[in-house]
């Protein structure tokens, strides 16, 4: 083991996807410290930023540096049999604006072997299994899928960043067995495969879906095009897993996003605030956030119970059906864009008096980023301070001068009323 890694420390890894990334956080798991994947595109400001809160013992950029890591940290045996001691720290910016890292803490053995056989259970991970990756992996979904099919002794094919051309020929010549995905990516696949022809998906076992609403075109011929009961939706957060609905149920209940997945269960307060108690090796905590952390924990008559603060409903039968998502989140081809980042990232400009950041239906990312500005700065002045300081999905992609933001009385900008006047 590293020497200057005690256990529980955490270790930031700014690199590309890759299997060299996947090996890399599974064995520093398998020692009890934390990986904090993270987007390798974050300008140094949003960096500074997330380190400041993260604090970790050592920060990884590029390959050669992960390679060196590896080395030091690789266990004996299969990757199978590397059991991880906690989940990755993934970070994320909530409604407050502010990074926060979501932290499991270390798992006794029987919590680690709980938490992989729960996923096998669910998902079915096999040795005979192939997992696509189509998202980035330093997303949660996209990794746990991954890490899952590795530690059944499956394989994992990375193709590179999403291009649909990429992704088909990979399904060609990789015969994958499963692979998650956004709405957006099954948009373009769909949109390529009515050019050049569907590839065989024979093979295909699992495609789950989840990170933003998928439209109902897109989910019919999601049903219609993969192998029967193979296609998923799940909906859940960076802080834990909700639900898990085979595409049969949503034919069945239209719009649903399923019932509570195996061993939690879920309660709503009379708002509609969603609630969802789950077991020991799925609880959380915000690092250096005890206040954050005490705010989205609750007791409830079946144990701990989390919400992150989206909304909904349940029918008699037990599934949920989403009326929204986190107060004022944007959710652009399945990334999380909170608008409060990008407002304070903005307000730094000179000739930024106010700034409000909201979003428009856009047919190919589902919501699109727009930014309504009081005062002087211009568009392109705007977006070269973007580019500068926010990663792609956070940058608004249309600017609109106005003379004042309308808020409420007291004070709280009406995102809503923004939408409706969007200009381009």
């Amino acid at each position: 083991m590293h020497p200057t890694l005690p256990e529980g420390s955490r270790v930031a890894l700014l690199v590309p996807g890759s299997l060299l990334l996947l090996e890399a956080v599974m064995a520093l798991l398998a020692h009890g410290v934390f990986p904090v994947p993270l987007d390798p595109r974050l300008t140094a400001y949003e960096r500074e930023r997330i380190l400041a809160d993260v604090e970790p013992t050592l920060v990884v950029e590029g390959e050669r540096e992960l390679a060196a890591l590896l080395d030091r940290t690789r266990p004996d045996g299969p990757m199978s049999g590397w059991t991880p001691r906690a989940r990755p720290m993934h970070v994320t910016s909530g409604t407050t604006g502010t990074p926060k890292g979501v932290c499991s803490g270390l798992l006794s053995p029987a919590a680690s072997a709980t938490l992989v056989d729960e996923e096998r259970d669910l998902w079915g991970f096999a040795a005979t299994d192939v997992n696509l990756v189509l998202s980035p992996l330093h997303h949660s979904a996209p990794l746990r899928f991954a890490m899952g099919t590795v530690l059944a002794g499956g394989r994992v094919v990375v193709p590179g960043p999403f291009d649909p051309d990429r992704i088909t020929r990979a399904i060609e010549t990789e015969c994958p067995t499963t692979m998650f995905c956004v709405p957006t990516h099954l948009q373009r696949l769909f949109a390529h495969w009515d050019e050049v022809g569907t590839p065989d998906l024979s093979r295909f076992r699992l495609v789950a879906h989840a990170g933003a609403p998928c439209p109902v075109a897109t989910k019919q011929r999601l049903v219609e095009t993969f192998p029967p009961g193979s296609t998923w939706e799940f909906y859940g957060s960076t802080e834990g897993q909700f639900t898990a609905c085979r595409s049969e149920e949503w034919l069945e209940h239209p719009g649903t996003v399923g019932r509570a997945r195996p061993g939690r269960t879920l309660h709503l307060d009379d708002d509609g605030t969603i609630w969802c108690t789950v077991p020991p090796h799925a609880r959380f905590e915000y690092h250096g956030a005890p206040d954050k952390t005490a705010a989205a924990w609750r007791e409830s008559p079946d144990g701990p119970a989390f919400s992150v603060g989206d909304v909904g409903r349940l029918d008699p039968e037990g599934y949920l059906y989403l009326d929204g998502r986190r107060t004022d989140l944007i959710i652009s081809g399945g990334v999380n864009v909170y608008p409060l980042e990008v407002e304070h990232a903005l307000r730094e400009l000179e000739g930024v008096d106010d700034v409000a950041v909201y979003a428009v239906p856009d047919p190919d990312w589902g919501q699109r980023v727009c930014a309504a500005v009081v005062g002087t700065a211009t568009a392109g002045q705007l977006d070269a301070w973007a580019r500068e300081r926010l990663a792609p999905p956070k940058r608004p992609k249309t600017w609109t001068t106005v003379s004042d933001l309308p808020r409420t009385a007291t004070g709280k900008v009406l995102r809503a009323a923004l939408a409706p006047h969007h200009q381009g």
